[in-house]
């Protein structure tokens, strides 16, 4: 029987999932996490592994003569070298597309809470601001509107195309900015280089990569072609972002407003300057983590699992 082992279930399945899909598939054990040192003696014994954020180096995968499949339970797979895998003659598979709609939503839970700060003035409200007021209706910090702002959104694949729907059902002109201009781009989305994008946008989201290319892509140069009224949005990876550079820009009003669902390390270190920037937000990235996405995620993973046996690999990305 195929042995499959998952090394770090606990994020995707903390438990109000199951993992019945793959009890057909082989002989199944799960860890919740696997720290560093313990990654070689989980694995060896398995042929197929499923990873989420555990990484599988070079020197790991060269100690695991048995894999045949790593089936990574997210769809950014920077985890695993995946030349290296290749190399050794294991099919490395992702999930494309399962958050989608979660992460489209998230966006713009964020987006919300700087523009109308749903959540500083509820905890106003409970404090007795309201009841103390001298008016009917009060605000501590100024509310903005979204219909006529210029969305930038910096990676135009799924989850951007999502943004870039949502933004013009808001009322939202929308530019963008990717690898290629694609071939069916909307005739209401302009398509414009970073630079100008960085300058035109109210409000930019970004939905690309981390490659060598997109690391650190804003940063204090990019950020100072930025409106001093614009807001930042990451949903994407940590690092696509100077912290430092940003943080220096909130403080000195430089930028309106950033909310970011991923950090450069995760969890983040204590001394992050984002963690006491002004007007910073910050959600423990699980923008793609409601319990649907989840599920969505576990059974495309189970199929990626079940295509592999049927010598039909499904989603291979090396």
């Amino acid at each position: 029987m195929t042995r499959i082992v998952v090394l770090d279930g606990y994020t995707a399945n903390p438990g109000d999932l199951d993992w019945h899909a793959f009890v057909n598939l082989g002989e199944l054990t799960v860890y919740d996490r696997t720290p560093p040192d313990q990654i070689v003696a989980r694995a060896r014994p398995a042929e197929i592994v499923l990873t989420n954020k555990t990484p599988l180096h070079r020197e790991t995968l060269a100690q695991l003569p048995a894999l045949r499949q790593i089936s990574v339970m997210a769809t950014g797979y920077n985890v695993v070298d995946a030349v290296a895998a290749r190399e050794q003659g294991i099919a490395v598979c992702n999930v494309p597309g399962y958050s989608t709609p979660s992460v489209v939503q998230h966006t713009f839970a964020l987006l919300l809470e700087l523009t109308n700060q749903v959540g500083r003035h509820a905890t106003a409200v409970r404090a007795g601001a309201w009841c103390a007021s001298l008016d009917f209706a009060f605000w501590n910090a100024s509310l903005v509107e979204l219909n006529g702002l210029t969305l930038g959104v910096v990676g135009y694949g799924t989850i951007g195309r999502g943004v870039a729907a949502v933004a013009r059902a808001l009322g939202m002109r929308v530019v963008a900015h990717g690898r290629r201009r694609p071939d069916d781009l909307p005739a209401d989305v302009a398509w414009l280089p970073l630079d100008e994008l960085m300058a035109t946008a109210d409000v930019v989201s970004l939905h690309c990569p981390l490659t060598p290319e997109t690391r650190g892509m804003i940063n204090a140069v990019s950020l100072a072609r930025m409106k001093p009224t614009a807001f930042l949005i990451n949903t994407g990876r940590g690092p696509l972002v100077d912290e430092a550079a940003l943080a220096t820009a909130l403080n000195e009003g430089r930028l309106a407003g950033a909310a970011m669902d991923v950090l450069s390390h995760e969890p983040p270190r204590a001394d992050n300057p984002l963690l006491t920037a002004r007007n910073c937000v910050i959600t423990p990235h699980h923008a793609w983590a409601t319990q649907a996405a989840r599920r969505r995620l576990l059974a495309e993973c189970a199929e990626n699992v079940r295509a592999f046996l049927n010598g039909q690999p499904r989603n291979v990305v090396n």
